[in-house]
């Protein structure tokens, strides 16, 4: 790597080394990694002369214009930048602010400092005194020559606080909103299931369910269930739809709707059956619907329509194109691709015109998955709960999306979002998933980001951030190449925006933080009053196996005995996911015996730190180890849901798989199709639960340490 490629690399934020597998490793980034990326961002880095040419652009940017897009700053440092010529100098200089789009503007008293001078040009920093509350302005500055205009985002320093209500600790469930499952459900948990379920968790004290993402999916293709791989994050699900619950339903009953019979009595979730059958019952319903124009279901339809706008529209169409090509049943031609994949193809708007109707039950979907969800949020008021739903934000989205689709200028083409190599993946992982331009994301004044971090806090009372490393720096892969290298963002700026947002929506934020975690991350979190994840099998001493104490854990902590990424733990006491590994060749013959030790000594360090708290259950104390996983300890999962909901951390999150002693996993990262992951129900029926001896056990034993 020569000195000038690296400079250009570092200069446009592409990192040219980092470290891996826990800092003990480092890479050092391929000439052809850092070219591929800075010429993604439109310099020229084929030669040492294309190189010099690019670092004299990069430094001649902030000269070449007046002011930037947007400024995100804090509300006790609101300063922002500001290039004029020095004829401008001479004369008085204005500052006026509007809140977002009002246009009534104030003046505000601005210091102003010079940081340097070129070329009949001088940089200031303008340091703006007056107050402002927090939230979205219009700042305009005025010289004697000409006045300029940015976007002013004004943030609290620290995320929105947790109203605990008066209780020391929390405790609430993470739940696969799929996997619920009931006697009147279609086959998947649906909005209807998760209001009952909030009445069950209210009464027996419960203050927060965590769910899965609920973002839309790929239609055309319901078998790619992934709820981190979403064709929007904009909007929901409408799998999740509780047909029997949409107004004339009863009117619009067909009997070939009984094919959920046969869905409801499969082992996993059948998506294709069940999302067809919704389709074809709501289709049904929106034929009744459409005749009866003076209805309120029907008027406020439209208000939906028109309050979402653009992206509901682009994501209709973009729905209505990607069925086009499942009926086709053909491989698409590049010519097709060409026409249909440019959302600013003429024949895009010509199909969208031919197919209004499609396109308009593509929108009524999401209004009813909308006004069920609202429901579930009515219910949570109900409850009183302290925080009510925990969202799911995912890191990405599908390149194959309505967001890439709708807006390819601000995503980065050919490439896709990964991780590293690590101890479990020594290759590191191709996600697959869209990532912003970040400098095409600061110019569109980060309102993509925006846009999806008020979706996906709507009704919500927390939000947990996946990967939410990738604020800071997003490992992205080249298509053509097997590895990449981290992308920089403006942490600063991201984290700002997020507190902001947090404060606007009236929602706490959590940020899922497990993996290649950059030194100095984590207190930044914490200075922003960004929760983490404090996770059973990660929450040890430096020698990997000694479990932290309960009292050593953070207090801003949403903490959980594993995620729906870690085998539920009568799954892990016996090993499974080691044994899937292996007979899916992700683990050689001598990468699983070396696992199965690990995990000897994994047990033996679990019960040697349940047996120093002494929480075991009293009717059902330790008499063996079974550490070699001949057997499963009775009462373990009350012993460590005990540890748990014992620790310090405000909020615990109880998971029902490990409450009704699953042993399917829910998803084995690295893996899509070659396992059936995001397909397995809860084993208890949700009418059952409640008298279940797991659940009645296991909510007792939490809420002896939790209240």
């Amino acid at each position: 790597m020569s000195e000038l490629l690296k400079e250009l690399a570092s200069k446009l934020n592409i990192a040219t080394n980092f470290t891996y597998a826990g800092g003990s490793k480092e890479a050092v980034v391929s000439d052809e990694v850092l070219k591929f990326f800075i010429e993604s961002f439109g310099y020229k880095a084929s030669n040492n002369g294309d190189i010099v040419k690019s670092l004299e652009r990069v430094a001649k940017l902030r000269w070449q214009r007046a002011m930037e897009a947007c400024y995100i700053v804090n509300e006790d440092d609101k300063k922002f930048s500001l290039v004029i010529n020095e004829e401008e100098e001479n004369g008085d200089i204005e500052v006026l602010v509007s809140v977002e789009g009002r246009n009534e503007y104030v003046d505000v008293y601005t210091e102003f400092e010079e940081v340097d001078r070129r070329k009949g040009y001088v940089l200031f920093e303008g340091n703006i005194i007056s107050d402002l509350g927090i939230g979205y302005y219009d700042l305009k500055v005025v010289t004697n020559k000409q006045e300029y205009k940015a976007m002013l985002a004004v943030a609290p320093k620290r995320c929105y606080e947790l109203d605990k209500k008066g209780k020391e600790k929390l405790f609430g469930f993470s739940v696969q909103l799929y996997s619920l499952k009931s006697k009147r459900n279609w086959g998947i948990g649906d909005f209807s299931d998760l209001e009952n379920f909030i009445s069950m968790a209210g009464r027996v004290g419960g203050d927060v369910i965590g769910l899965n993402p609920l973002s839309v999916l790929n239609n055309d293709y319901p078998e790619s269930a992934s709820p981190y791989n979403s064709v929007s994050r904009l909007f929901l699900n409408p799998i999740y739809i509780d047909i029997e619950k949409v107004p004339y339903y009863e009117e619009c009953w067909d009997k070939s709707f009984d094919v959920i019979a046969s869905a409801k009595g499969k082992e996993k979730i059948s998506y294709a059956e069940i999302y067809g059958a919704k389709v074809k019952a709501l289709k049904n319903i929106f034929d009744r619907v459409k005749k009866d124009t003076n209805s309120w279901y029907y008027k406020d339809f439209e208000v939906f329509k028109k309050n979402e706008g653009v992206e509901l529209y682009r994501l209709a169409v973009f729905t209505a194109i990607r069925h086009e090509r499942f009926l086709r049943n053909e491989n698409v031609s590049s010519e097709w691709k060409k026409t249909f994949y440019n959302v600013l193809n003429p024949e895009v708007e010509k199909f969208a015109n031919e197919r209004s109707e499609e396109i308009e039950f593509y929108m009524f979907m999401q209004f009813e998955a909308d006004r069920q969800l609202k429901a579930v949020k009515n219910k949570i008021d109900e409850s009183n709960m302290a925080i009510g739903l925990y969202r799911d934000l995912p890191v990405g989205v599908s390149r194959d999306s309505a967001e890439v689709w709708g807006d390819n200028y601000l995503y980065m083409q050919e490439c896709g979002a990964g991780a590293p190599p690590d101890n479990y993946f020594p290759t590191g992982q191709k996600w697959g998933l869209g990532a912003f331009n970040p400098y095409e994301l600061k110019e569109r004044c980060y309102k993509p980001f925006i846009r999806i971090l008020r979706a996906n806090m709507k009704y919500a009372g927390a939000l947990r951030v996946d990967h939410v490393m990738g604020l800071s720096r997003l490992y992205i892969i080249p298509d053509k190449l097997e590895n990449g290298t981290y992308i920089r963002y403006n942490e600063k700026d991201m984290l700002n925006i997020l507190a902001l947002e947090s404060h606007l929506n009236k929602c706490m934020v959590a940020g899922e933080c497990i993996g290649n975690v950059e030194s100095g991350f984590e207190d930044m979190l914490e200075e922003k009053n960004i929760y983490r994840l404090g996770v059973l099998w990660s929450e040890r001493y430096s020698d990997g196996l000694t479990l932290k104490k309960p009292e050593e854990y953070a207090k801003k902590y949403f903490a959980s005995v594993g995620t729906h990424d870690m085998p539920p733990l009568k799954a892990w006491w016996f090993g499974r996911e080691i044994q899937i590994m292996k007979d899916l060749g992700l683990f050689s013959d001598e990468n699983a015996r070396n696992a199965y030790s690990w995990r000897e000594e994994e047990r033996r360090n679990i019960l040697k730190g349940l047996d120093m708290e002494n929480i075991w259950p009293d009717d059902r104390r330790r008499c063996q180890d079974y550490i070699y996983g001949e057997n499963y300890p009775e009462g373990i999962e009350e012993a460590v849901n005990a540890y748990m909901a014992k620790s310090n951390s405000e909020v615990f999150m109880l998971q029902l798989e490990d409450m009704f002693h699953q042993t399917e996993l829910q998803n084995l990262p690295g893996t899509d199709m070659e396992h059936p992951n995001w397909r397995t129900r809860v084993p208890v029926d949700m009418e059952n639960m409640e008298c279940d001896i797991g659940w009645i056990r296991n909510i007792a034993t939490v809420k002896k340490y939790r209240f």
